[in-house]
């Protein structure tokens, strides 16, 4: 709010305003995956990746209580705990590990390992529901995907199609960081309808990420 009524952005001239054609509008949206491929695959991955990763956090608290055996008040203590200790190894190795990335100008091998470690972060969270456990995987996940978000947006940033449009581009990027939100619950609640239980769900999340990651080698404008 403070931003929006605050903006200091020079406002584009009326008369050099394009009309507006809402069907033009709306079509603007469709970045055709056969012409732009890099652009497709980055989407793509990014969606699979953030989807991994809104699997474990939205249901969280429920591992913690159903797997790990904690009372309500000792889960939510929990959940505070690790996603604290999360966020703060998310931020330190996004910050080195874009510095890094830039550093050798290399993106896919750091998109690749860092959803490989995510992986495995989600796989211990599957196999060994203890608080120990983890603990270990909050850090080892912030570490996966810190590294990932800095420099997987990068990469992105590389393969916009038209530099007319990268504003509009960005924004449906975006949708693949917000959908995996909205989906992640219903996908989650069938698993567990299943009986897969939360080894099912979290081994699940791992594979997403795992092709998340290996996919990115389809991307071919980026070294």
């Amino acid at each position: 709010m403070p931003y929006a009524l605050d903006a200091r952005d020079i406002p584009l001239p009326r008369e050099l305003r394009p009309p507006l054609h809402w069907r033009a509008f709306l079509r603007g949206f469709w970045v055709s995956p056969r012409r732009h491929p890099d652009y497709g695959w980055a989407w793509i991955t990014r969606f699979l990746m953030n989807l991994g990763n809104a699997l474990l956090l939205l249901y969280l608290l429920y591992y913690l209580t159903d797997a790990v055996g904690l009372s309500d008040h000792e889960a939510e203590d929990a959940v505070f705990a690790l996603t604290a200790v999360y966020g703060v190894c998310t931020v330190v190795t996004a910050y080195v590990g874009g510095r890094w990335s830039d550093r050798l100008r290399r993106r896919k091998v750091f998109v690749i390992w860092s959803g490989l470690i995510t992986a495995a972060a989600l796989q211990l969270f599957a196999l060994v529901p203890t608080m120990p456990a983890a603990d270990v995987a909050a850090v080892v996940l912030g570490i996966g995907f810190g590294a990932y978000t800095a420099v997987d947006f990068a990469l992105i940033t590389q393969v916009l199609p038209e530099a007319g449009d990268r504003g509009k581009d960005l924004g449906v990027i975006n949708i693949a960081n917000t959908l995996p939100q909205v989906l992640a619950p219903a996908i989650a609640a069938a698993v567990l309808w299943a009986g897969l239980g939360y080894v099912g769900l979290y081994t699940l999340a791992a594979v997403v990420s795992v092709l998340g990651s290996i996919l990115v080698v389809r991307i071919r404008g980026v070294a």
